[in-house]
């Protein structure tokens, strides 16, 4: 990605809209995710893990709005 300096622009605010620009496009987090390759298995894995948290927090949720206190 090429940005060029306006001519009556600061190295800050070139840099600012540099910085804006990425945050736009979510480049940050595709670089971190692209830091380490993980194999499909993982992500699998960990997909699951993730899919069972959320549904034990939910069967909590459901289990304490019912009894009454």
């Amino acid at each position: 990605m090429v940005r060029k300096k306006h001519r009556t622009e600061s190295f800050d605010s070139l840099f600012r809209r540099f910085k804006k620009t990425i945050e736009k496009k979510d480049t940050i987090n595709e670089v971190r995710k692209r830091e380490h390759y993980v194999k499909s298995s993982t992500k699998r894995k960990l997909a699951k893990e993730l899919a069972q948290k959320k549904e034990q927090k939910r069967q909590e949720e459901q289990d304490t709005k019912r009894i009454p206190v």
